[in-house]
């Protein structure tokens, strides 16, 4: 899941090399926390968090095959 999100959110900024994902496996749940450069935030996030949205979306229809929940926190560096 940490490897879906680090591809997406490498192809949206323009730092690549700053996007930082880690992932905390409780169980049943995943926490996915994406950390990008501070000029990158907004391409991240989005208008009115449509990005946002949409990453969390494929990484919820990605985690339904396996059986686990999935949370992606995206948090400022």
């Amino acid at each position: 899941m940490a490897g879906l999100v680090e591809s997406i959110a490498k192809a949206l900024v323009s730092r690549p090399a700053d996007v930082v994902v880690t992932e905390e496996d409780h169980g049943n749940e995943i926490v996915i926390k994406l950390s990008v450069a501070k000029e990158d935030m907004g391409k991240i996030i989005g208008k009115q968090g449509r990005i946002a949205k949409a990453i969390r979306t494929v990484v919820k229809a990605a985690a339904i095959k396996q059986n686990k929940r999935v949370t992606v926190d995206i948090v400022e560096e």
